[in-house]
């Protein structure tokens, strides 16, 4: 059985931060990808950012200079530094883990289409303009 638990969600002003945490438990062992997906109301899930085994990163277009991916593999933990935030990304994040040939699923911008075993329950992200 694996976890992943979100934390660091809130409401803030445009332009403004905020720092996701994901906390991963269970037997999960060794290298795997993680990611952050993203989903707004009535609107498609969409990766956000992604970071593989090797520490190789990607991002949507619309978190690529803004958003930074990192992860700990010690504290089992995953990060999502939002750096001037926007009312677009406005939404539900979900982390996820271990890349799969299926699962939930979501296009990583230029990296394309990838998908993960496990998804957390996720943390809202308001931003307000």
């Amino acid at each position: 059985q694996v976890q992943l638990v979100e934390s660091g969600g809130g409401s803030v002003q445009a332009g403004g931060s905020l720092r996701l945490s994901c906390a991963v438990s269970g037997n999960i062992y060794g290298g795997y990808g993680m990611g952050w997906f993203r989903q707004a109301p009535d609107k498609e899930r969409e990766g956000v950012a992604g970071i593989s085994s090797d520490g190789s990163t990607s991002y949507a277009n619309s978190a690529m200079g803004r958003f930074t991916v990192s992860r700990d593999y010690a504290k089992k933990s995953l990060y999502l530094q939002m750096n001037n935030l926007k009312p677009e990304d406005t939404a539900m994040y979900y982390c996820a883990a271990v890349r799969s040939s299926s699962g939930y699923c979501a296009t990583f911008g230029p990296a394309g289409r990838h998908c993960f075993d496990y998804l957390g329950q996720g943390t809202q992200v308001t931003v307000s303009s």
